[in-house]
């Protein structure tokens, strides 16, 4: 009988499981269902293999704001889904691309952006009519 511990780790033991409230899984995937997220994402894979400077991300993501975009593009890099190039100039021009893992999320990703397409009336609708049904709330004084 062997024990757990001497046992070599395998591919399942680095699985996740999203239900276990001290899962790592749960952090990822609140930083990968953003939406700037699936956005940057899918620019960078439009690009793929070629790099995207932040400049472009930013052009190409309406709404987005440069802090909003510099964290996204931080915590992407440190999840090992982005790499970053920095050239030396003045101002430093930095450039982005997805790794093999973040091209691997992107398939994923598109599954969800394209639902949400074809789905956003029907939710819409769904939250129209949830909100006539509601019984107006009263007001509450503090």
């Amino acid at each position: 009988m062997t024990s757990q511990a001497a046992r070599p780790a395998s591919a399942d033991d680095a699985r996740g499981d999203v239900f276990d409230p001290g899962c790592p899984t749960r952090r990822l995937l609140d930083r990968i269902g953003t939406k700037w997220t699936s956005m940057a994402v899918k620019v960078l894979a439009e690009a793929a293999p070629a790099e995207v400077r932040f400049s472009e991300l930013l052009r190409r993501m309406p709404g987005v704001s440069q802090k909003m975009l510099s964290v996204t593009l931080r915590n992407l890099t440190r999840d090992g889904l982005v790499a970053r190039r920095v050239e030396p100039t003045v101002p430093p021009q930095v450039h982005y691309r997805l790794t093999g893992l973040g091209l691997s999320l992107e398939a994923a990703l598109a599954v969800v952006r394209t639902w949400a397409e074809e789905h956003m009336a029907e939710v819409d609708r769904a939250n129209e009519l949830s909100g006539r049904d509601e019984a107006p709330r009263p007001q509450v004084n503090s």
